[in-house]
């Protein structure tokens, strides 16, 4: 068993700073340091300002022989 307080805990996630405003992320709402910086990012998650550009397929089909 631990003997004591002296032992150091090793943590399972290592602290990042907040991808929004760059403080130390907490446990509750890793990796952000608050529920509003989860907010944040939620909301433009749900806005859709995260897109992946996909590729124009109007020109190109698959079913078309190489040229």
């Amino acid at each position: 068993m631990n003997s004591g307080s002296d032992d150091k805990v090793t943590p399972l996630r290592p602290k990042r700073p907040c991808p929004e405003c760059g403080k130390p992320s907490a446990r509750e709402t890793y990796p952000f340091c608050s529920v509003r910086c989860k907010d944040i990012d939620l909301n433009r998650w749900l806005k859709g300002a995260y897109v992946i550009p996909g590729r124009n397929d109007e020109d190109e089909t698959d079913n078309d022989p190489p040229k």
